[in-house]
């Protein structure tokens, strides 16, 4: 992975983040299901830096 894309792909990654809190919040999805999107796009992302 590029250094641009690896930083649009991070500053992309808050935003979503922040989008799954809001759906979280909202009570569209439960907390846990939230976190474990996260953590699996957190992973993808780690993974391709890494490759």
């Amino acid at each position: 992975m590029k250094a641009a894309e690896t930083t649009e792909a991070t500053s992309q990654l808050s935003s979503v983040e922040s989008m799954i809190d809001k759906l979280a919040k909202r009570g569209v999805i439960h907390r846990n299901k939230a976190a474990n999107l996260k953590s699996k796009l957190a992973k993808r992302l780690n993974a391709a830096k890494a490759a």
